[in-house]
């Protein structure tokens, strides 16, 4: 490149004047030193500064590209010109951070980092989780935007747009708020502080569903006759169908690996996974346990009580999973991945649409509470590693509750002289007066 450079007042007239030669060279600003115009051999024309990063003759000759001739004026490249020179003379290197600024991750890069740190060091279903709603809600948002640069402000616009949807706009929001806080950390970015600081999350509405005994009652029935004779079925009036079944042939039934699976999720409180991923070597009949090398929260040890137990000794064994799924016994055997088909017939067929597998959970919890059991023993058969993860459960254990509201009530109703339905009378102690 030719080492010619000129010197000259950079104004318009000036800058206009500028013709190309073939060569590279430089025009530089006779009143800011530093300032000028490079000149290349296409004919391509830049406002830049030149500057060196450092003091001394060895410090390192920088080179910062402020934008093209024409798209900006000669006075506006002018000011600046300034601020980055004197950005310099404060002991910065403009150069420097916009080479880091540009290998700094877009929010897209940053996802595929994160997501790689996950699946190494979280569950499958977490991993499946946080892809889902990464890519499906904040990547079309935010991709291209270089990640340290997104504002609080651009988040809560996002989580706005959900607001129809709060679980999802709340599970959106922390699993950004992780992400971020997981580069901080790192310093994979460089940013004041997390960008989800400030976003509020919705109220969600409670869906746990407890089941009352004529609920379950409702579930068991249509539970057997699954099984048995099958769930009756109506053809959709809609649809025209010329060879459709007789009607006594219309009946959909399940297998018993899927109805054990169920009664077993409704006997020990189990996770949905916990279950279906279930081997037949965890199982220790002896000692009525299973031992499961991991869980949700890790290894974990679930109570076979006496119904559960009966029913893993009678089921049959086709594979290595207790519950057997179309690849049993085969040499690529999988575990099922659910029970989604199986459950919305029987639940139709009990009245009870809307209710979710993991309700089964909580209603085991809930017998347990509203039996006084306690919600330490409740916690650790339900395999929590919070004692907060089972509060939840509190207002259900209504027999300390009750035995003080009867107690107070009897002593109320000692006073009034009404007996009836209370259990032993307790006089009221008298009160002295002078």
């Amino acid at each position: 490149m030719s080492t010619i450079e000129k010197s000259v007042r950079l104004t318009k007239r000036v800058v206009d004047a500028i013709k190309p030669d073939g060569t590279d060279f430089y025009v530089f600003d006779s009143d800011l030193v530093g300032f000028g115009i490079r000149v290349r051999k296409s004919g391509a024309m830049s406002y830049i500064i030149r500057y060196r990063a450092g003091f001394g003759r060895s410090a390192p000759v920088r080179r910062v590209t402020i934008a093209k001739v024409g798209k900006v004026t000669p006075e506006q490249a002018r000011e600046v010109a300034k601020d980055l020179l004197a950005s310099v003379v404060k002991g910065k290197d403009p150069a420097k951070d916009r080479a880091a600024d540009r290998a700094a991750p877009t929010f897209a890069e940053l996802v595929s980092l994160f997501l790689e740190h996950v699946e190494a060091t979280r569950k499958p279903n977490t991993l499946s989780q946080y892809t889902h709603m990464l890519e499906k809600y904040a990547v079309p948002e935010f991709g291209v935007r270089k990640a340290a640069s997104l504002l609080p402000a651009e988040i809560a616009t996002l989580h706005l747009s959900l607001r129809k949807k709060p679980t999802t706009a709340n599970r959106v929001r922390a699993i950004i708020g992780a992400m971020y806080s997981w580069a901080l950390k790192g310093r994979v970015i460089e940013m004041p502080e997390n960008p989800v600081i400030g976003v509020e999350r919705y109220r969600e509405d409670n869906r746990e569903r407890f089941l009352t005994t004529e609920e379950i009652s409702r579930l068991a029935e249509a539970l057997r006759e699954a099984e048995t004779a099958g769930v009756p079925w109506e053809p959709d009036p809609e649809k025209k169908v010329k060879h459709a079944p007789k009607a006594e042939n219309r009946r959909v039934k399940i297998d018993e690996h899927v109805a054990a699976a169920i009664r077993l999720l409704l006997f020990t409180g189990a996770r949905l996974r916990e279950i279906l991923h279930l081997k037949w070597e965890y199982v220790d009949f002896e000692r009525g346990l299973l031992l499961l090398p991991d869980s949700k929260t890790g290894r974990k040890t679930i109570i076979l009580n006496a119904p559960a137990l009966a029913l893993l000794t009678d089921l049959k064994r086709v594979g290595v999973y207790v519950i057997a799924g179309e690849t049993a016994g085969t040499d690529d055997e999988k575990p099922r991945s659910d029970l989604k088909r199986p459950w919305a017939l029987v639940t139709k067929r009990a009245g009870l649409d809307g209710l979710r597998i993991h309700d089964l959970r909580h209603s085991f919890a809930s017998f347990g509470a509203g039996g006084g059991m306690g919600l330490p023993v409740i916690g650790k058969l339900l395999g929590h590693t919070q004692a907060a993860t089972t509060q939840r459960y509190a207002h259900l254990d209504a027999d300390p509750l009750r035995r003080a509201s009867n107690a107070i009530a009897n002593t109320i109703a000692a006073a009034m002289g009404e007996t009836k339905g209370t259990g032993e009378v307790v006089p009221l102690p008298q009160r002295k007066t002078n």
